[in-house]
């Protein structure tokens, strides 16, 4: 059992999987990484296990995503980012300038994902989505800040909201 509780031998087994050590370890790793590229996740096994290579860890994020226990992102260009499947859903709005990632509630975009379902009969798969811009305080910065975000200012360098 990992720390976040989540009984990933039972889940595997049910599956028909067994909980191999390497498993367990890239699970552990996108677990508390929380969002991870398989480099990130490679050198977090690492610390425990110093003779896992790369296609290792490239294969077991494929298998785990395979069976729904891990989701990816693309926050960029370069590898994608892994995360548990069992958080909530959500979107992420990545700061082009400082690179903060801000995760948000997927309900936000619905009104969008609904025009595209009506106007495309398009289904949107949001867990995969990111939107790029400025933070507020990146915004703020450069001058080009629209939007009063006093109700619910979110400040993309506290780590209680920056997720990465």
């Amino acid at each position: 059992m990992a720390s976040s509780g989540i009984d990933w031998q039972t889940d595997l087994r049910r599956r028909g999987y067994r909980l191999t050590p390497q498993r367990q370890l890239v699970l552990q790793a996108v677990d508390e990484l929380e969002h991870a590229t398989p480099e990130e996740v490679l050198t977090e096994v690492r610390r425990t296990a110093a003779g896992v290579n790369i296609s290792t860890v490239y294969r077991t994020l494929d298998l785990l995503e395979e069976l729904g226990l891990v989701s990816h992102a693309h926050l960029g260009h370069g590898a994608p980012t892994y995360h548990l499947a069992s958080r909530d859903q959500h979107m992420h709005l990545v700061c082009r300038e400082c690179g903060s990632v801000i995760e948000t509630d997927v309900a936000l975009a619905e009104p969008f994902v609904e025009s595209l379902r009506r106007a495309h009969g398009f289904e949107t798969d949001m867990k995969h989505f990111a939107i790029f811009g400025l933070c507020a305080n990146c915004a703020a910065k450069d001058g080009t800040a629209k939007r009063d975000v006093s109700e619910h200012p979110q400040d993309p360098h506290d780590p209680e909201e920056k997720r990465a």
